[in-house]
């Protein structure tokens, strides 16, 4: 099986997903500042997997800093989250992520600067395990509203490659199968950085689960034709009343979801839940480089100097969603309540 991100030997290892499916080549980093632009440049991607990527790399980071006083050590810090918080905007967790470990440095405020290296290493490391537990209590939970013999599509990945592992939105399907239900899944190809061909196909073969590729404007015909049955997500935040920012399409998909009378289920962790955003017209969406709209890989697709937009994210308004799958339970509307609750909430519901 294989490993999103991991620590080794004061080291951080992550695959690089630009080159699957076609390569699998797991990338060294030693410096801070090129896991930053790993995050940048999408070797790493998807909202939790970015938050473990960020905290590792704050600990790279960390690690590094020559000060022998805790001042001198603060200072540095400070620079350092500065930096890896300016990778990616849309993504609550990676800021999530950072102010976690800006929390240690405030809390031990006894501790030398080398027992506050090893400290963050060891938060960084908490932080990758407990996602991978989060994804299997939210596939536990999401499993339960997946029938025996469904279809499932999804939109982008939000598997073990968008988390530490095992996967938010495939990982309510890996619990479902793995509770013996016989599950299909179409999986939008996902424009136009493809991750539903390049990583969500790839990755459901690689775990034997039945899995059908379509281009994006494939889908409403597919629910016309009644080869759908419930659609899945992933999110990269999560405003107060429940909308939802995720891949550009995720809300076209949605829209179509509605008028097909087919159940439209977001699963993402607490983590992704931001109680500061009232709504989601103000979540800050990302524009990307025009190149992964003109080109795949370095193939120029389009006419030289178009005009172009490249949007990496969209919002799906709550109305549209038919409940929000995290560790803590499920999210029902009034999600305004719902959401508020689990976030508050210090268990498992």
């Amino acid at each position: 099986m294989f490993k999103t991100i991991e620590w080794q030997n004061n080291n951080v290892i992550m695959i690089d997903q630009r080159l699957l499916p076609n390569e699998e080549v797991y990338r060294t980093y030693k410096d801070f500042l090129d896991v930053a632009e790993a995050i940048r440049e999408m070797v790493v991607r998807g909202a939790p997997a970015i938050g473990v990527a960020a905290a590792m790399g704050v600990a790279l980071g960390a690690l590094k800093i020559n000060a022998k006083d805790r001042k001198g050590f603060v200072k540095e810090f400070e620079k350092i989250c500065k930096i890896m918080a300016g990778t990616r905007p849309t993504a609550v967790n990676l800021f999530w992520a950072i102010e976690r470990m800006k929390r240690v440095v405030k809390k031990n405020h006894k501790l030398s600067v080398d027992e506050l290296k090893q400290t963050l290493i060891q938060e960084a490391q908490n932080i990758h395990e407990q996602d991978i537990e989060i994804n299997k209590e939210m596939g536990r939970h999401g499993s339960k509203l997946i029938k025996n013999k469904a279809t499932i599509l999804t939109h982008c990945n939000a598997g073990a490659l968008a988390t530490a592992g095992y996967g938010t939105a495939l990982g309510v399907i890996r619990a479902a199968v793995e509770q013996g239900k016989k599950i299909k899944v179409f999986a939008d190809e996902t424009r136009p950085f493809l991750q539903g061909s390049r990583l969500t196909a790839w990755e459901l073969m690689k775990n034997g689960i039945d899995t059908t590729l379509i281009t994006d404007n494939m889908a409403g015909y597919m629910m016309k034709k009644g080869l759908i049955d419930v659609v899945i997500v992933g999110a990269d935040r999560i405003a107060a009343n429940g909308d939802t920012a995720n891949k550009i399409g995720t809300y076209s998909v949605a829209v179509l979801a509605k008028e097909h009378k087919i159940p439209f289920y977001v699963a993402a962790p607490i983590s992704t839940i931001d109680l500061n955003i009232k709504h989601g017209d103000k979540i800050p969406i990302e524009e990307r480089n025009i190149r992964e709209v003109t080109h795949i890989k370095d193939i120029p697709i389009a006419p030289k100097n178009i005009k172009v937009k490249n949007p990496a994210f969209d919002v799906t308004p709550n109305r549209l969603i038919t409940a929000i799958i995290t560790e803590r339970g499920i999210a029902r509307k009034s999600f305004e309540k719902s959401l508020k609750r689990m976030v508050k909430a210090d268990k498992i519901f």
